[in-house]
């Protein structure tokens, strides 16, 4: 982007302290997120920035499945999702659509959430994931990072027992008996997504 005249790239984060830091001094039009941050969660910058900064624009970039995620940071205040595989050009493309105040997402997701629209929700088996909340996706993942119940407490500043919960109702909606069913379904997750 730094060779488009039109566009100018005013600082960079790692997490999401430093970005809300670098959004307040900075005030930029349009921010490139990444759902994996050093720290802090991606949906909750979104949600941050959304709640504190309601005029800047933001479009994701990551690896994660698009499918699962796009409407997750749609919801959260964000205006599309591209995948980091995905061309400069095509990148320039969904920022410059972003701020002329339009939405973007690839060809095949927007002609998906269409289809779920016009039809509605199909009979069958739901993608189990997909039916997890933000929060539980994140509790999720942690877990196929190799947390344990104390360090994710810790890192969301959540007492043990709210993760516990959480980890009872992630094992309910994917249908596992253990906890050790659940790590290892949140590991494979979590490779898979990589």
């Amino acid at each position: 982007m730094a060779l488009q005249s039109d566009l100018e790239v005013c600082g960079k984060a790692g997490g999401m302290a430093e970005a809300l830091t670098l959004v307040e001094s900075q005030k930029p039009d349009l921010m490139v997120i990444d759902l994996k941050l050093r720290e802090g969660s991606g949906l909750e910058l979104i949600k941050q920035i959304k709640a504190r900064f309601p005029n800047i624009k933001m479009l994701v970039s990551s690896m994660y499945e698009e499918q699962l995620f796009a409407e997750r940071v749609l919801r959260a205040g964000a205006s599309g999702y591209i995948n980091k595989q995905e061309s400069t050009e095509q990148v320039v493309e969904a920022v410059r659509q972003i701020l002329n105040g339009k939405v973007y997402l690839s060809n095949t997701m927007t002609e998906h959430m269409l289809y779920q629209l016009a039809v509605g929700p199909q009979e069958g088996a739901p993608d189990a994931v997909g039916s997890l909340s933000d929060r539980e996706l994140q509790v999720f993942e942690l877990f196929g990072q190799g947390l344990g119940t104390r360090q994710i407490a810790e890192r969301l500043n959540l007492s043990i027992k709210t993760i516990e919960t959480y980890r009872a109702t992630i094992k309910q909606k994917l249908n596992l008996n253990t906890s050790r069913e659940l790590v290892r379904r949140a590991v494979q997750w979590v490779l898979e997504e990589r």
